[in-house]
């Protein structure tokens, strides 16, 4: 399955960020919710573990919200890393990078903030619970994991109903076709699981103030502190 879904994120990742915008409806309020619920000032020297990191974008936003924050991004693409290298070149030595498969390994290392965007919802539950397991025993006191990811809905009718409104949406906001095809066929590699049911790991965890800052759709949100 790993290898499956490294070839997919590898094949589509020059076209990776140019379709974001159109296939995340609320794009830039997905984003900024994951951002804002790093407790953290600006002015602060922190650090952050971005798990299946892709082409950077949560990162970047992360790294323009915290200019002092060291940022080291993991992900099984090496197609995907490529683009994040690029991305973040002139920041030197902030910004590191690993291909790894995260969800086969242990999280090394201690973080004050552990994110992922679009990435955990590929692992099975179990291994989604081994993550937020590993996520908390890798923070420091009162650092943050934040998950903005996909969900399922909690039930198989609420389930479908967000995928067809996520299609018609994506459409009106005028998606291209190689876009929303290249989309559909990393899908096939998802395994969401429910919103509440996350929630309920992340206590499970350890983890304290635990909440989801945003939903639409099949998208959400949420967080807790360690």
């Amino acid at each position: 399955m790993a290898s499956s879904i490294k070839r997919a994120f590898d094949t589509g990742a020059e076209n990776y960020d140019r379709g974001r915008r159109r296939l995340v409806p609320g794009f830039d309020d997905f984003y900024r919710a994951a951002t804002d619920l790093i407790p953290f000032s600006p002015e602060r020297e922190f650090t952050v573990l971005d798990l299946g990191a892709g082409t950077g974008l949560l990162s970047a936003f992360i790294a323009y919200s915290f200019p002092r924050a060291r940022i080291t991004m993991v992900d099984i693409s090496d197609e995907m890393l490529a683009v994040a290298r690029e991305r973040f070149a002139p920041g030197g030595e902030r910004f590191t990078f690993e291909i790894a498969d995260y969800g086969e390994g242990h999280i090394t290392g201690r973080y004050d903030a552990i994110v992922s965007a679009l990435s955990i919802h590929h692992l099975t539950d179990a291994k989604k619970q081994m993550i937020y397991a590993q996520a908390f025993a890798s923070l420091n006191e009162g650092g943050v994991l934040v998950n903005a990811d996909q969900v399922r809905g909690e039930s198989d009718a609420t389930e479908r109903r967000n995928h067809e409104l996520w299609l018609q949406r994506v459409r009106q906001l005028g998606v291209g076709e190689r876009d929303l095809a290249e989309a559909l066929e990393r899908m096939k590699y998802d395994r969401c699981a429910p919103l509440s049911a996350q929630l309920g790991w992340l206590r499970q965890a350890g983890f304290r103030d635990v909440d989801c800052a945003y939903q639409n759709l099949i998208f959400a949100v949420y967080s807790g502190i360690r």
